[in-house]
């Protein structure tokens, strides 16, 4: 098994980028650190004073006042610990935080074909787990492990002061626990990389069948879904299993280092005073800095095994902010205000290399007109709207908006021109006014008010105990699908796009609540650009173009009315057969 090599210069980058903007912070964090590594040095001198001077019987005032110095440092030491430690957590978990937010706004911005290839589940684990496993390394790693160095070689340095024979015997046995234990961590960091996954990958699974559950057991499909929640964990098992070992192995292999450590220092010691180069006071000096480079070494062992956690997920989160979106954003000036002709000249696509979506797709829609695009499921009308918002990008063939390339937009600006309302209504923990703001604070009440009532959606919102600060719960739990929808009219008006999608949007609402969408739709229609993916005729009554789609070509493309009063024209032998329904 080849052992995780990451480069020092990528900690470098990590702890720079994230720890700067805490510079006070983190002085203050290294200037506390090395009062308290004089302390730890000072404590012991004291301690061989007090028993050179008891054994010299020098006064007891004398002696009181070591004893109290030895207490008041130690009170100062357990102190400064306390406001190390919350310092150190205050810094990691500002740290992680903010690369947590880095790491999720890139998850945002990458295309959907990233997302199809990785479920949520998966990167909740890499945005919440591999961080998380990063806590440590920004608040103890990048200052602990440096004070904990320092205060070794503060101790060796005392230690080859009172005789070089001490000193080099506790240089070599620092030397090779030091080496022992990076020995070990090295061959165990990459099970931990390989635990992070298989973690991900559970995670992942668990989220994508707890979603859906009632499908699951619907069609009697729970003892898959357990099948494979037991395979996974019969591998994971045994990976944790090892990269516990691999804990368990620097743990052994430390403790039987101090075990040397101190005898080697028994046996030096006991030397020494026997031929009186030393007194027994600077014995149990020795003694205790043993004891003191116990600890550092010891904690340096726990930091390496928070490294090995580190070096796996520093690599999946590396790897993750590698990925680039196969959609670039474009450098021109944002989109006229107001409708825009769109434009589909001869656009090809397809999903998979081998297959083709979109055939030579090729219309254009005026600036203000309406568009009604008609079509079976499969035919390519959904395809159609996401390569007008820039989901995807055309293989052959170009989009455009009053004669740009969508290419040469940047994707932000595009996606705030052009709006989307889909059958499916992502509602999100969060109150009505936040559902249809998107926290966006310069959208007054008054005008969201104004906008639900003219979705007739009045009555609706005075039902609501707290109004517009009503809490919803995530999915739309307690709301009809036609409300649901309505409330989704309400976020395309408020966002005031210049071109606005409707794919399907009424497909699911009894006929009640379509007409108060029709009468939307209307009014939508008249003030933008408008494409309407429809389910039903009646969304398309009052079009001014019609699309008809089949199998990725276009079948038929003009105006509404022209091509209703041509007899041989495919919308009008749909009108004359009364074929409602057009997705199956």
């Amino acid at each position: 098994m080849n052992p995780v090599k990451i480069p020092l210069s990528r900690y470098l980058r990590l702890l720079s980028g994230y720890l700067k903007p805490q510079w006070k912070s983190v002085a203050l964090l290294y200037g506390l650190l090395i009062a308290s590594i004089a302390m730890q040095l000072v404590n012991p001198q004291i301690i061989r004073h007090f028993i050179d001077s008891a054994q010299a019987k020098a006064e007891v005032r004398e002696l009181y006042y070591a004893g109290a110095l030895f207490i008041g440092i130690s009170l100062i030491y357990q102190l400064m610990i306390l406001i190390t430690t919350y310092l150190s957590e205050n810094v990691g978990w500002t740290a992680t935080n903010r690369l947590r937010e880095d790491v999720a706004e890139h998850c945002l911005r990458l295309d959907p074909s990233f997302h199809k290839a990785h479920s949520s589940g998966m990167l909740i684990e890499r945005v919440d787990g591999d961080i998380n496993a990063l806590s440590n390394f920004f608040s103890k790693l990048s200052v602990m492990l440096l004070s904990n160095l320092a205060l070794v070689i503060g101790i060796l340095i005392l230690l080859f002061r009172e005789g070089w024979q001490i000193g080099l015997v506790m240089l070599v046995f620092v030397g090779a626990a030091i080496s022992a234990l990076q020995y070990v961590r090295r061959y165990t960091a990459p099970l931990w990389t390989k635990v992070r996954a298989i973690s991900a990958e559970f995670f992942g699974f668990l989220g994508e069948h707890l979603e859906g559950t009632e499908d699951a057991r619907a069609n009697g499909a729970a003892g898959f879904v357990m099948n494979r929640f037991h395979r996974i964990m019969r591998r994971w098992f045994p990976l944790r299993f090892k990269a516990f070992m691999g804990f368990a192995s620097m743990w052994i292999t430390s403790l039987i280092l101090f075990a040397f450590g101190t005898a080697m220092a028994f046996a030096v010691s006991a030397s020494l005073y026997r031929h009186g180069a030393i007194t027994l006071g600077t014995v149990y000096m020795i003694i205790y800095y043993t004891e003191q480079l116990s600890r550092p070494i010891e904690q340096i062992r726990t930091q390496m095994e928070d490294l090995q956690k580190a070096d796996a997920s520093i690599t999946r989160i590396g790897e993750l902010l590698a990925t680039e979106s196969t959609i670039k954003d474009g450098t021109g000036s944002p989109p006229e205000a107001g409708p825009s002709t769109v434009r589909f000249d001869q656009v090809v696509f397809g999903y998979e290399e081998d297959l083709v979506t979109l055939n030579h797709i090729d219309f254009t829609l005026e600036r203000g007109k309406s568009l009604g695009v008609l079509g079976r499921t499969g035919s390519g009308k959904t395809t159609l709207a996401r390569l007008l918002l820039r989901f995807h990008d055309p293989r052959e063939g170009v989009v455009t908006l009053d004669g740009r390339d969508l290419r040469e937009f940047r994707v932000e600006d595009l996606r705030r021109h052009v709006g989307m309302v889909t059958q499916q209504i992502e509602l999100f923990q969060g109150t009505v006014r936040d559902n249809l703001t998107f926290y966006n604070e310069a959208i007054p009440d008054s005008r969201i008010e104004d906008i639900l009532r003219e979705l007739g959606m009045e009555e609706w919102l005075a039902s609501m105990p707290r109004g517009l600060d009503t809490p919803l719960s995530s999915n739309g739990g307690g709301l009809s699908a036609g409300e649901a929808q309505l409330l989704a009219f309400a976020r395309v008006f408020l966002s005031d796009p210049g071109v606005v999608i409707l794919d399907e949007a009424s497909s699911k609402l009894d006929p009640a609540t379509e007409q108060k969408i029709v009468r939307a739709i209307d009014r939508l229609v008249r003030e933008r650009t408008c494409i309407i993916i429809a389910h039903r005729l009646a969304t398309v009554r009052r079009v001014d173009d019609i699309l008809i789609l089949e199998d990725g070509h276009m079948i038929e493309h003009g105006p509404r009315q022209a091509l209703a009063d041509d007899p041989g024209s495919r919308f009008s032998h749909i009108l004359s057969t009364g074929e409602e329904e057009l997705s199956e």
